[in-house]
């Protein structure tokens, strides 16, 4: 799940020291965070994920 991956990439990036590694990591930890953003709305009806016609 999603979860889990943000969790994968929190450890990958505590244990990280190469400078662009980091910023990799980061930018997926990022789009991680969005994603689930998204899921949780759809979820609760805050948002409709359907394009407008």
């Amino acid at each position: 799940m999603i979860e889990q991956q943000i969790e994968e990439l929190r450890a990958e990036l505590n244990a990280c020291i190469e400078p662009s590694e980091r910023r990799q990591i980061e930018t997926e930890l990022e789009i991680a965070h969005a994603e689930l953003i998204v899921m949780l709305s759809e979820q609760d009806g805050s948002i409709d994920a359907e394009p407008p016609i």
